[in-house]
């Protein structure tokens, strides 16, 4: 078991939403994610920060894509923000590091 809590945070940045994902976000606990990510579209652009991210599955890449496909419809900004080793390794591997737009940090995702 896992010592970090799964939480997933929403902030309003004023026009951009930033979702803080903490924890394992597998299949017991992705469609949380994805609901977060989709109800912070309805309110602008999104950057995903998945620093604090220990293991994310496929149910978990699917929500990400699920929000990035999501916006690009609607004209909206959205972003991976500080992605853990773990995250990264996972999108690497699938080659979506190629198709997600990866920031260092929120204001660097901001600026683009």
């Amino acid at each position: 078991m896992n010592a970090m809590e799964n939480t997933c945070v929403s902030e309003d940045l004023g026009g951009y939403v930033l979702v803080r994902v903490c924890g394992e976000v597998d299949l017991s606990w992705s469609q949380q994610v994805r609901d977060a990510i989709l109800v912070a579209l309805g309110r602008g652009g999104v950057g995903v920060e998945l620093a604090l991210v220990t293991y994310i599955d496929s149910s978990g890449i699917a929500a990400l894509v699920e929000g990035f496909q999501n916006a690009r419809g609607k004209g909206k900004r959205f972003a991976l923000i500080a992605a853990s080793k773990s995250v990264l390794a996972v999108l690497q591997l699938a080659r979506l590091d190629k198709v997600f737009p990866l920031f260092a940090d929120v204001e660097a995702a901001r600026a683009a």
